[in-house]
């Protein structure tokens, strides 16, 4: 959830904030959230060829994947809190986050440009 005194934690309808890990339901992998859509904005084309294609009028999270140099973008229904409050390893770490306390990464102010 969005935790208080995070930005949008009043007026945002994501569940999840950028920083907060999250686990996927389906395939199990950790990750951070870096970035999220209000509706899915990726093209019919990426939509179509998943394996499942959840509601795109949910919250969607490009999240980078703990042990990897992926992304993924999930829709909200897909993921659940991580509340192992572990740190992830990614490469990208660095470029969006400046650090990782009580188990929530804090964001920085680098533009999500989508791997």
């Amino acid at each position: 959830m969005i935790r208080k005194g995070q930005p949008g934690h009043e007026s945002s309808p994501a569940r999840y904030a950028r920083g907060e890990l999250v686990r996927h339901r389906r395939y199990g992998y950790r990750g951070v959230v870096v970035d999220f859509d209000l509706s899915c904005q990726a093209p019919d084309e990426w939509y179509l060829a998943n394996q499942t294609q959840p509601d795109r009028a949910q919250p969607w999270y490009h999240v980078l994947v703990h042990g990897s140099a992926s992304a993924t973008y999930a829709a909200e229904e897909n993921l659940r809190a991580d509340y192992t409050f572990e740190p992830i390893v990614h490469p990208l770490l660095a470029r969006y986050f400046d650090g990782f306390e009580n188990g929530v990464y804090a964001r920085n102010e680098q533009r999500w440009e989508g791997v």
